[in-house]
């Protein structure tokens, strides 16, 4: 059972953070700007350090696979792939389009109903 983790959307547009802990739950709208990408690594540090939040085995990072940006679902990835490698937090993926409103509710359906993945890499390419 997933309970403390946090919620990486960043597909290029309307991107958020979402966080769960002790069943409080935070939201951090990400700014609009250009080099947004550069700085999540940082707001994601910021705001996890806001809320006093420790990275262990216990934690959970949930990230949106797309559809949306290619850069920013592979950004994404890359920045949660080396949380779940340096921290040994697990590590799940979610379709943009199994979560319609960005709120708890929302997401506790997500989760509750196995809309999550743990297998986040399945390439598909076209020639």
């Amino acid at each position: 059972m997933i309970k403390n983790f946090l919620i990486i959307h960043f597909i290029g547009s309307n991107d958020k953070l979402a966080l769960r802990i002790n069943k409080d739950f935070f939201i951090h709208n990400l700014k609009d700007e250009k080099n947004k990408a550069e700085q999540l690594v940082l707001e994601i540090y910021n705001f996890l350090d806001d809320h006093k939040v420790k990275l262990d085995k216990n934690f959970s990072i949930i990230i949106n696979q797309g559809p949306g940006s290619f850069s920013g679902v592979r950004i994404s990835l890359a920045v949660a792939k080396g949380m779940a490698i340096s921290k040994k937090v697990k590590l799940f993926g979610y379709k943009n389009t199994d979560l319609k409103d960005f709120n708890q509710e929302n997401v506790e359906k997500l989760i509750n109903k196995n809309l999550i993945e743990k297998k986040l890499i399945k390439a598909i390419y076209l020639s």
